[in-house]
């Protein structure tokens, strides 16, 4: 029970509240504020995973589980909230597909890691990986103030969804990048 760990059990349990607030406003036509309590619960936890691997590098509190249990709790968080947003309206039309290539690549990588683990090879993650992550990060928080952010400032969700284009793009540049780089243990494999 090291904090790094904590910080990562915070933003599974994070997961609900978010997806709650914007049902509940959404969904079940409840007050705008709600968007504005997602958006907070949403930073906080986006901000852990930062903190978690920071906290576990400084105080030498690595572990197995942590490594195990960070990434799956951003994909949690990301794709629950895609889905939400999707769901809500705020993400439709051709920016679905931008939804769908982030959610195809996280399954792929995912997949990709769990394989070459087996093998016992370690794929690092990219300086533009972690870019990837913060600028999708910020977009879904955009996202997530949706109308309310937009009563604020017109272009919040406007502003959002060019993000969540961006970190798209990103996404298919990071997720081949992944791919290339296991690939050859891949083939490796097949002729050993």
């Amino acid at each position: 029970m090291s904090l790094p760990n904590i910080l990562t059990y915070g933003r599974i349990a994070a997961i609900p509240v978010v997806v709650g607030c914007i049902y509940a406003q959404s969904i079940l036509d409840q007050p705008l504020w709600l968007r504005w309590v997602a958006v907070a619960i949403f930073i906080a936890a986006a901000v852990t995973d930062y903190l978690d691997g920071y906290y576990a590098r400084i105080w030498n509190q690595q572990s197995a589980f942590g490594r195990m249990l960070d990434p799956i709790a951003d994909k949690l968080l990301v794709a629950s909230c895609l889905l939400m947003l999707a769901a809500d309206g705020i993400i439709h039309g051709w920016s679905l597909w931008a939804a769908i290539v982030i959610l195809c690549r996280e399954i792929l990588v995912s997949g990709l890691r769990e394989y070459l683990a087996a093998l016992r090879v370690s794929v690092p993650v990219t300086k533009l990986a972690k870019w990837k992550t913060t600028v999708q990060l910020v977009a879904i928080g955009f996202l997530l103030a949706g109308p309310a952010g937009d009563e604020v400032l017109p272009i919040v969700s406007m502003i959002g969804l060019a993000l969540l284009w961006a970190s798209a793009i990103l996404t298919i540049y990071t997720g081949y990048d992944y791919f290339r780089a296991g690939i050859h243990h891949l083939i490796k494999e097949d002729e050993g």
